[in-house]
Protein backbone atom coordinates (compact mmCIF):
# COMPACT_ATOMS: atom_id res chain seq x y z
CA UNK A 1 0.00 0.00 0.00
CA UNK A 2 1.42 3.38 -0.95
CA UNK A 3 2.78 5.44 1.92
CA UNK A 4 0.04 8.44 0.61
CA UNK A 5 -2.43 6.46 1.83
CA UNK A 6 -1.85 7.54 5.78
CA UNK A 7 -0.05 10.23 5.86
CA UNK A 8 -1.54 13.75 6.93
CA UNK A 9 -2.54 15.83 4.64
CA UNK A 10 -2.47 19.54 5.39
CA UNK A 11 -2.88 23.06 4.05
CA UNK A 12 -0.54 26.29 3.65
CA UNK A 13 -2.51 29.14 2.82
CA UNK A 14 -0.33 32.22 2.00
CA UNK A 15 -3.68 34.72 1.81
CA UNK A 16 -2.42 35.48 -1.62
CA UNK A 17 -4.48 38.86 -3.02
CA UNK A 18 -5.28 38.23 -6.44
CA UNK A 19 -4.27 41.49 -8.77
CA UNK A 20 -7.70 42.74 -9.19
CA UNK A 21 -8.56 41.75 -5.36
CA UNK A 22 -8.62 43.42 -2.03
CA UNK A 23 -7.44 42.16 1.69
CA UNK A 24 -11.20 41.04 2.34
CA UNK A 25 -11.90 38.98 -0.54
CA UNK A 26 -8.62 37.08 0.62
CA UNK A 27 -10.06 36.54 3.87
CA UNK A 28 -13.13 34.87 2.82
CA UNK A 29 -11.59 32.50 0.55
CA UNK A 30 -9.19 31.65 3.22
CA UNK A 31 -12.18 30.97 5.23
CA UNK A 32 -14.24 28.95 3.00
CA UNK A 33 -11.13 27.07 1.90
CA UNK A 34 -10.58 25.88 5.63
CA UNK A 35 -14.03 24.94 5.47
CA UNK A 36 -13.68 22.46 2.53
CA UNK A 37 -10.55 21.06 3.41
CA UNK A 38 -11.83 20.38 6.58
CA UNK A 39 -14.96 18.54 5.24
CA UNK A 40 -11.83 16.82 3.34
CA UNK A 41 -10.50 15.90 6.44
CA UNK A 42 -6.92 17.45 6.26
CA UNK A 43 -5.17 17.60 9.44
CA UNK A 44 -3.80 21.19 9.47
CA UNK A 45 -4.41 24.72 8.50
CA UNK A 46 -1.20 26.60 8.66
CA UNK A 47 -1.22 30.61 7.85
CA UNK A 48 2.48 32.00 7.02
CA UNK A 49 3.90 35.80 8.57
CA UNK A 50 4.93 38.28 5.63
CA UNK A 51 5.22 42.49 5.98
CA UNK A 52 4.60 45.18 3.24
CA UNK A 53 4.38 41.98 0.43
CA UNK A 54 1.33 43.73 -1.61
CA UNK A 55 0.43 39.98 -2.58
CA UNK A 56 -0.13 38.65 0.94
CA UNK A 57 -2.56 38.87 3.24
CA UNK A 58 -1.28 37.31 6.57
CA UNK A 59 0.62 39.65 8.24
CA UNK A 60 -1.58 40.10 11.25
CA UNK A 61 -1.04 35.98 11.68
CA UNK A 62 -2.33 35.36 15.19
CA UNK A 63 -5.22 37.48 14.00
CA UNK A 64 -6.08 35.63 11.09
CA UNK A 65 -5.38 32.11 12.64
CA UNK A 66 -7.87 33.28 15.02
CA UNK A 67 -10.63 33.78 12.66
CA UNK A 68 -10.11 30.70 10.36
CA UNK A 69 -10.04 28.58 14.10
CA UNK A 70 -13.77 30.71 14.86
CA UNK A 71 -14.97 29.22 11.59
CA UNK A 72 -14.02 26.23 11.70
CA UNK A 73 -14.66 22.93 13.98
CA UNK A 74 -11.38 20.55 14.27
CA UNK A 75 -9.14 22.05 11.91
CA UNK A 76 -5.93 22.54 13.46
CA UNK A 77 -4.82 26.08 12.82
CA UNK A 78 -1.95 27.46 13.05
CA UNK A 79 1.52 29.35 12.25
CA UNK A 80 3.84 28.05 9.10
CA UNK A 81 5.52 30.41 10.94
CA UNK A 82 5.73 33.01 13.06
CA UNK A 83 9.25 34.49 12.33
CA UNK A 84 9.94 34.61 16.25
CA UNK A 85 13.09 37.38 15.99
CA UNK A 86 10.33 39.76 14.98
CA UNK A 87 8.24 39.65 18.31
CA UNK A 88 8.72 40.00 21.91
CA UNK A 89 8.29 36.13 23.31
CA UNK A 90 5.84 37.23 25.87
CA UNK A 91 3.54 38.59 23.11
CA UNK A 92 3.95 35.83 21.50
CA UNK A 93 3.15 33.24 24.18
CA UNK A 94 0.17 35.62 25.00
CA UNK A 95 -1.39 35.37 21.35
CA UNK A 96 -0.83 32.23 21.11
CA UNK A 97 -2.01 31.23 24.59
CA UNK A 98 -5.24 33.25 24.04
CA UNK A 99 -5.55 31.18 20.56
CA UNK A 100 -5.29 28.30 22.65
CA UNK A 101 -7.34 29.08 25.47
CA UNK A 102 -10.02 29.90 22.79
CA UNK A 103 -9.66 26.71 20.71
CA UNK A 104 -7.80 24.11 23.18
CA UNK A 105 -6.26 21.29 21.43
CA UNK A 106 -6.50 22.92 17.86
CA UNK A 107 -3.43 25.69 18.34
CA UNK A 108 0.30 25.08 16.15
CA UNK A 109 3.04 27.00 16.52
CA UNK A 110 5.26 26.94 13.94
CA UNK A 111 8.48 29.26 14.08
CA UNK A 112 10.74 30.34 11.88
CA UNK A 113 13.75 32.96 12.10
CA UNK A 114 13.72 34.66 8.68
CA UNK A 115 12.13 37.93 8.69
CA UNK A 116 9.20 37.54 6.17
CA UNK A 117 10.19 41.28 4.68
CA UNK A 118 12.68 43.31 3.20
CA UNK A 119 15.36 45.52 5.14
CA UNK A 120 13.42 48.60 5.26
CA UNK A 121 10.32 46.96 6.99
CA UNK A 122 12.81 44.79 9.25
CA UNK A 123 13.82 48.18 10.64
CA UNK A 124 10.15 49.53 10.55
CA UNK A 125 9.51 46.82 12.61
CA UNK A 126 12.29 47.58 15.17
CA UNK A 127 13.83 44.53 14.41
CA UNK A 128 17.66 44.21 15.21
CA UNK A 129 19.38 43.31 11.75
CA UNK A 130 21.14 40.68 14.39
CA UNK A 131 18.59 38.84 15.57
CA UNK A 132 17.95 35.52 14.62
CA UNK A 133 21.73 34.66 14.18
CA UNK A 134 23.04 33.70 17.48
CA UNK A 135 19.64 34.32 19.74
CA UNK A 136 17.10 32.16 18.49
CA UNK A 137 18.02 29.54 20.79
CA UNK A 138 17.25 31.92 23.62
CA UNK A 139 14.57 33.34 22.41
CA UNK A 140 12.73 29.70 21.79
CA UNK A 141 13.44 29.15 25.21
CA UNK A 142 11.89 31.66 26.82
CA UNK A 143 8.74 31.63 24.72
CA UNK A 144 8.36 27.56 25.95
CA UNK A 145 8.74 28.69 29.40
CA UNK A 146 5.96 31.22 29.44
CA UNK A 147 4.23 28.45 27.40
CA UNK A 148 4.61 26.22 30.12
CA UNK A 149 3.94 25.43 33.61
CA UNK A 150 4.73 28.52 36.22
CA UNK A 151 8.04 27.85 38.61
CA UNK A 152 8.02 29.44 42.01
CA UNK A 153 9.22 32.85 42.03
CA UNK A 154 8.42 33.55 38.40
CA UNK A 155 8.30 37.00 38.03
CA UNK A 156 7.12 37.21 34.65
CA UNK A 157 3.89 35.31 32.98
CA UNK A 158 1.89 34.92 30.35
CA UNK A 159 -1.25 35.43 30.75
CA UNK A 160 -3.00 33.54 29.23
CA UNK A 161 0.01 31.41 27.76
CA UNK A 162 0.82 30.08 30.83
CA UNK A 163 0.34 25.92 30.99
CA UNK A 164 -1.41 25.76 27.33
CA UNK A 165 1.96 23.87 26.00
CA UNK A 166 0.98 25.12 22.55
CA UNK A 167 2.64 22.72 20.25
CA UNK A 168 5.83 24.27 18.93
CA UNK A 169 6.96 23.20 15.49
CA UNK A 170 10.97 24.80 14.23
CA UNK A 171 10.54 25.93 10.59
CA UNK A 172 13.07 26.23 8.22
CA UNK A 173 14.94 25.65 4.71
CA UNK A 174 18.44 25.35 5.59
CA UNK A 175 20.18 22.82 8.51
CA UNK A 176 20.19 25.32 11.10
CA UNK A 177 16.36 24.86 12.59
CA UNK A 178 16.51 21.14 11.29
CA UNK A 179 19.62 20.48 14.04
CA UNK A 180 17.92 23.03 16.66
CA UNK A 181 14.86 20.79 16.06
CA UNK A 182 16.70 17.78 16.64
CA UNK A 183 18.63 18.61 19.97
CA UNK A 184 15.59 19.91 21.65
CA UNK A 185 13.08 16.85 20.46
CA UNK A 186 10.69 19.17 18.84
CA UNK A 187 8.92 18.59 15.36
CA UNK A 188 10.12 20.00 12.36
CA UNK A 189 8.91 21.04 8.90
CA UNK A 190 11.18 22.05 5.96
CA UNK A 191 9.93 24.89 3.49
CA UNK A 192 10.34 23.20 0.59
CA UNK A 193 7.28 25.16 -0.96
CA UNK A 194 10.00 27.69 -2.13
CA UNK A 195 13.45 26.49 -1.34
CA UNK A 196 13.28 22.80 -1.88
CA UNK A 197 16.93 22.45 -2.75
CA UNK A 198 18.46 21.66 0.95
CA UNK A 199 15.01 19.32 1.85
CA UNK A 200 16.79 15.67 1.77
CA UNK A 201 19.83 17.20 3.33
CA UNK A 202 18.23 18.92 6.22
CA UNK A 203 15.57 15.86 7.17
CA UNK A 204 18.93 13.70 7.56
CA UNK A 205 20.18 15.98 10.01
CA UNK A 206 17.09 16.47 11.53
CA UNK A 207 16.94 12.46 12.12
CA UNK A 208 20.64 12.25 12.00
CA UNK A 209 20.39 14.26 15.58
CA UNK A 210 17.45 13.77 17.40
CA UNK A 211 17.44 13.51 20.88
CA UNK A 212 13.81 12.48 22.60
CA UNK A 213 12.80 15.48 24.56
CA UNK A 214 8.72 16.67 23.37
CA UNK A 215 8.96 14.25 20.92
CA UNK A 216 10.18 10.49 21.49
CA UNK A 217 10.56 10.29 18.03
CA UNK A 218 11.74 12.50 15.13
CA UNK A 219 8.68 14.01 12.90
CA UNK A 220 9.00 15.84 9.82
CA UNK A 221 6.74 17.46 7.76
CA UNK A 222 7.31 18.99 4.32
CA UNK A 223 5.84 21.67 2.92
CA UNK A 224 5.15 21.89 -1.37
CA UNK A 225 3.50 23.51 -4.13
CA UNK A 226 0.80 21.49 -5.21
CA UNK A 227 -1.48 22.25 -8.57
CA UNK A 228 -3.73 19.35 -9.52
CA UNK A 229 -6.66 19.22 -12.12
CA UNK A 230 -8.50 17.09 -14.31
CA UNK A 231 -5.68 17.18 -17.24
CA UNK A 232 -2.16 17.64 -17.27
CA UNK A 233 -2.27 20.23 -19.82
CA UNK A 234 -4.92 22.17 -17.65
CA UNK A 235 -2.63 21.27 -14.34
CA UNK A 236 0.42 23.03 -16.21
CA UNK A 237 -2.21 25.62 -17.18
CA UNK A 238 -2.85 27.02 -13.72
CA UNK A 239 0.61 26.32 -12.29
CA UNK A 240 1.75 29.37 -14.51
CA UNK A 241 0.29 30.96 -11.98
CA UNK A 242 2.35 30.55 -9.35
CA UNK A 243 5.75 30.94 -11.69
CA UNK A 244 4.78 34.27 -12.54
CA UNK A 245 4.68 34.86 -8.84
CA UNK A 246 8.00 33.93 -8.45
CA UNK A 247 9.12 35.24 -11.89
CA UNK A 248 7.87 39.01 -10.42
CA UNK A 249 9.86 38.23 -7.22
CA UNK A 250 12.62 38.00 -8.80
CA UNK A 251 12.08 40.89 -11.02
CA UNK A 252 11.03 43.18 -8.11
CA UNK A 253 7.27 43.69 -9.25
CA UNK A 254 3.61 43.06 -7.36
CA UNK A 255 3.34 39.71 -6.45
CA UNK A 256 -0.06 39.41 -6.53
CA UNK A 257 -1.50 36.61 -8.01
CA UNK A 258 -1.92 36.76 -11.58
CA UNK A 259 -4.00 34.56 -14.05
CA UNK A 260 -3.05 31.54 -15.52
CA UNK A 261 -1.13 32.36 -19.34
CA UNK A 262 -0.58 30.06 -22.14
CA UNK A 263 3.18 31.14 -22.86
CA UNK A 264 5.74 32.91 -20.30
CA UNK A 265 7.86 36.14 -21.20
CA UNK A 266 11.14 34.74 -19.45
CA UNK A 267 15.21 34.17 -19.83
CA UNK A 268 16.66 31.15 -19.49
CA UNK A 269 18.41 32.07 -16.23
CA UNK A 270 14.81 33.64 -14.59
CA UNK A 271 13.51 30.20 -16.15
CA UNK A 272 15.90 28.47 -14.26
CA UNK A 273 15.81 30.37 -10.73
CA UNK A 274 11.78 29.95 -10.84
CA UNK A 275 12.32 26.24 -11.03
CA UNK A 276 14.65 26.07 -8.67
CA UNK A 277 12.19 28.40 -6.42
CA UNK A 278 9.38 25.37 -7.46
CA UNK A 279 11.90 22.35 -7.59
CA UNK A 280 9.45 20.32 -5.42
CA UNK A 281 6.36 21.18 -6.88
CA UNK A 282 3.66 18.92 -7.82
CA UNK A 283 1.76 19.59 -11.12
CA UNK A 284 -1.05 17.37 -12.93
CA UNK A 285 -4.28 14.79 -13.04
CA UNK A 286 -5.06 12.58 -10.14
CA UNK A 287 -2.67 9.98 -11.50
CA UNK A 288 0.41 12.29 -12.26
CA UNK A 289 -0.01 13.60 -8.89
CA UNK A 290 -0.10 10.45 -7.04
CA UNK A 291 3.49 9.49 -8.85
CA UNK A 292 4.84 11.93 -8.17
CA UNK A 293 3.80 11.87 -4.11
CA UNK A 294 4.86 8.59 -3.77
CA UNK A 295 7.70 9.26 -5.54
CA UNK A 296 8.73 12.16 -3.46
CA UNK A 297 7.60 10.50 -0.04
CA UNK A 298 9.92 7.85 -1.04
CA UNK A 299 13.05 9.96 -1.35
CA UNK A 300 11.79 12.25 2.05
CA UNK A 301 10.46 9.81 3.83
CA UNK A 302 8.35 12.71 5.52
CA UNK A 303 5.86 12.03 7.87
CA UNK A 304 3.81 15.01 7.10
CA UNK A 305 2.93 16.52 3.44
CA UNK A 306 1.62 20.54 3.80
CA UNK A 307 0.50 21.75 0.84
CA UNK A 308 0.59 25.11 -1.07
CA UNK A 309 -1.85 25.68 -3.56
CA UNK A 310 -1.46 29.00 -6.13
CA UNK A 311 -4.33 29.92 -8.48
CA UNK A 312 -6.06 32.49 -9.47
CA UNK A 313 -9.34 31.36 -9.35
CA UNK A 314 -10.74 30.09 -5.84
CA UNK A 315 -12.73 27.46 -7.50
CA UNK A 316 -9.54 25.81 -8.84
CA UNK A 317 -7.99 26.08 -5.65
CA UNK A 318 -10.68 24.17 -3.83
CA UNK A 319 -10.73 21.38 -6.76
CA UNK A 320 -7.13 20.97 -6.32
CA UNK A 321 -7.85 20.21 -2.75
CA UNK A 322 -10.56 17.95 -3.75
CA UNK A 323 -8.61 15.82 -6.05
CA UNK A 324 -5.75 15.75 -3.57
CA UNK A 325 -8.16 14.32 -0.94
CA UNK A 326 -9.59 11.54 -3.51
CA UNK A 327 -5.97 11.09 -4.76
CA UNK A 328 -5.36 9.63 -1.12
CA UNK A 329 -8.67 7.67 -0.43
CA UNK A 330 -8.25 5.93 -3.59
CA UNK A 331 -4.70 5.00 -2.46
CA UNK A 332 -6.15 3.18 0.72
Amino acid sequence: MSRLADIPLSVLDLAPITRDGTASETFRCSVDLAQQTERLGYNRYWLAEHHNIDGIASAATSVLIGHIAGATSALRVGSGGIMLPNHPPLAIAEQFGTLATLYPDRIDLGLGRAPGSDGITMQAMRRDPRAGVNDFPDRLEELRRYLGDSVPGQRVRAIPGEGTHVPIWLLGSSGYSAQLAARLGLPFAFAGQFAPGYMVEALHLYREGFQPGVLDKPHAMIGIPLIAADTDERARFLATTQQQKFLNLIRGKSTRTQPPVETLDWSPQERAMVSQNLGAAVVGNAESVRQQLDDLLEQTGADEIMVNTDCYDHADRVKSYEILADVQRAAR
